[in-house]
């Protein structure tokens, strides 16, 4: 297009000391060469300088990545991880979604599924904020065109997303509020080529929660409802998902379910009433599933241990 393509290195190499298959960008592209001065221009992530293991150099111990505190965050974690079955291929998005990697190696499952995010990792565990694209022990590192490829093809056997907010119509938006224009990424493309897709979002704006004793605990409400009448924009579309899809929004307080053309309540988080915890903080009113039912209380435990539970079904 007429630019010019200044490429940032850390280190000189004599020119056609490097492996051919291992040039991405041929130097015949390229218009200036940059050496950092400062060790922090080239970090790997953007939340760590050098991770042995995001590169594949080696096997980083399963045992000393960190599990999750407790808290409502990792109850939507487990709840969503409950969808997973053993050899499916999954896709994780950023923020709640990255989470359930984690949940999935505290529970001994994570040889039973290949999770992997739209940056091209595939395999172990992808790393949750702020070194997000990256995965402990990746098994291969695609290229971003080739791993879009796989997705668009229905590669994918389930995806599990973030939820900024969603409506009565199964819509939900991640990719505007108000004057803040965040952009979809992959989640279109992702959302479109996925039969199984799962939304994890919080129920409400800054609320304040306690788990306790297998419940949940509300101490404050919140400041805005995120469970809107119509959503400010539509990055995915309840009313165009394909008839075959399996699509669930999955909260700290409650789960639904797209059916027939909008959301279906179809759990509650034990502790909670449902008029005046989820009904009266909704824009909206949800069709309520006849078979109503508590969400798991194990899942608000310190200790949750049934995953096998699950992902063996």
């Amino acid at each position: 297009s007429g630019g010019t393509v200044i490429v940032q290195v850390e280190y000189l190499a004599e020119a056609g000391s490097i492996h051919p298959k291992e040039v991405k960008i041929p130097g015949i592209l390229v218009d200036y060469v940059v050496v950092a001065t400062q060790q922090d221009c080239c970090w790997q992530a953007e939340g760590v300088y050098y991770e042995p293991s995001f590169a594949g150099h080696l096997k980083k111990p399963l045992s000393s990545i960190a599990p999750l505190p407790m808290s409502e965050r990792k109850a939507m974690a487990r709840r969503a991880a409950m969808e997973l079955r053993a050899g499916d291929v999954v896709n994780l998005g950023v923020g709640i979604p990255a989470d359930v990697a984690n949940v999935v190696t505290e529970e001994g499952f994570i040889d039973s599924i290949t999770l992997s995010a739209e940056s091209g990792a595939v395999g172990g565990v992808p790393s949750p904020l702020p070194n997000f694209g990256s995965s402990y022990n990746l098994e291969a590192s695609m290229t971003h065109g080739d791993m879009f490829d796989l997705i668009d093809g229905g590669g994918m056997d389930i995806t599990i997303l973030g939820m900024g907010e969603a409506d009565q119509y199964g819509n939900v938006n991640v990719s505007r509020f108000g004057q803040r224009l965040t952009g979809p990424g992959g989640f279109i493309n992702i959302t479109q080529a996925t039969g199984r897709i799962v939304f994890c979002g919080s129920f409400m704006n800054k609320a304040k929660y306690e788990v306790r004793d297998g419940r949940l605990v509300i101490l404050e409400q919140g400041d805005k409802r995120k469970l809107v009448e119509q959503v400010e924009h539509i990055t995915f579309s309840g009313k165009y998902a394909k008839p075959a899809q399996e699509v669930l929004y999955v909260t700290e307080r409650c789960v639904f379910r797209l059916e027939n053309g909008g959301l279906t309540l179809t759990e509650i988080a034990p502790g909670l009433e449902l008029e005046g915890d989820i009904l009266a903080n909704m824009s909206f009113s949800p069709a309520i599933s006849p078979e109503l039912r508590e969400m798991d209380a194990a899942l608000f435990h310190e200790a949750w241990g049934r995953l096998g539970e699950s992902i063996r079904a």
